[in-house]
């Protein structure tokens, strides 16, 4: 039945899709139905190690349920990184509601709260009401390499709801390469290296999750779902480790989560969009994103270089996840002092100072 399981998922992933013929399929049938004696018998006593590294590495993962609707998903994997319940995962629409939803495979099921971003990586720290009983060590993790064999670790397709452990794929690491893909008409914001790896991650749900080597140590983080640029085709991938753990370090010291408002002053002459002159898109949503609609000529903005169709990511080191909390954030700023805005145009990240 989990040989029928993991064939069913293989065949739902669009690349496979798009890429074998029926005649495949009816092999695979095949040999899931009747596998070889000799290399099934071969393999049994490493099957048991597997079966525990498996296990324990279960532990240090867990399903993230939150905001969906309108043809997005609502869910995604994760991994505990720290002792205290922080939990490594992609940053996505699915974080961008107040409760975030932790389930583990032992079924406990943790409410958290993103306590930080990093827009070039696009990845997201959140803290777990619980402590986490196991995790994945940041300053010991796996040297990745070429045709090494992997495991991949996450509930693609959200088909573990409870209890039920995440989904498991055996691969290899094709190469290492730097990452040229895009997410719908964009270019992936995320441009630096990455592990291309053949096992079928690249499905709804499976982002987040943890890629690790068949020892148990963590090699990277799974990636979104992308296209490559020069072949059009969806790619598996996952963020190496070396590229994000630094990252995280910074996160969880303090210097990347989102400034409390109960000790704030807010200003005396608060900042506006139209004193900035800007107008943003219009605001129909609960957590309509900030992109901007219009840029006034000669006004800051314009001075400084911001375009239609920007989307503001952070105002003076502070996280926008809405237009809400642009306005809110600009309560705290006065009038005379300058703003630091960094937008996504496109695929770049670009930081300007808006001077009134």
């Amino acid at each position: 039945m989990k040989l029928l399981l993991a064939l069913v998922s293989c065949c739902s992933n669009r690349w496979f899709a798009e890429t074998f013929s029926e005649g495949a399929v009816v092999w695979c049938l095949i040999l899931a139905i009747f596998p070889l004696p000799t290399i099934a018998n071969a393999q049994q006593p490493a099957t048991s190690s597997l079966n525990q590294t498996v296990v324990a590495s279960e532990l240090k993962t867990v399903k993230l349920y939150g905001a969906g609707g309108m043809g997005l998903d609502s869910f995604q994997s994760g991994f505990f990184i720290s002792a205290e319940g922080h939990i490594l995962t992609v940053w996505s629409t699915v974080l961008d509601v107040s409760g975030i939803v932790a389930v583990s495979s032992d079924g406990l099921k943790r409410s958290a709260q993103v306590v930080g971003v990093d827009p070039n990586l696009e990845l997201a720290v959140l803290k777990s009401d619980q402590p986490a009983a196991a995790f994945f060590s940041l300053e010991d993790f796996g040297q990745a390499r070429s045709g090494d064999r992997v495991l991949a670790i996450s509930n693609l397709f959200g088909i573990a709801a409870s209890s039920e452990m995440s989904s498991v794929q055996k691969g290899a690491i094709m190469t290492i390469t730097e990452l040229r893909a895009r997410r719908g008409n964009f270019q992936s914001v995320y441009q630096g290296p990455a592990l291309i790896i053949d096992a079928m991650t690249n499905n709804p749900g499976a982002a987040g999750g943890a890629l690790l080597n068949m020892q148990g140590q963590l090699l990277g983080m799974l990636g979104k779902e992308l296209r490559d640029t020069s072949a059009n085709i969806w790619i598996n991938y996952a963020l190496p480790v070396e590229q994000f753990k630094d990252s995280v370090k910074n996160i969880l010291e303090g210097k990347a989560i989102v400034r409390s408002q109960a000790n704030r002053k807010a200003a005396d002459r608060p900042m506006s969009l139209n004193q900035l002159g800007l107008l943003l898109i219009p605001n129909v949503l609960g957590k309509t994103p900030a992109y901007i609609d219009l840029v006034q000529p000669l006004s800051p903005a314009a001075v400084a270089g911001l375009q239609p169709d920007d989307l503001i990511l952070f105002v003076n080191s502070q996280r926008v996840a809405s237009q809400a909390s642009l306005l809110e954030e600009l309560n705290y700023i006065d009038q005379a002092d300058s703003v630091l805005v960094m937008v996504q145009r496109g695929s770049e990240l670009k930081e300007v100072v808006l001077r009134p």
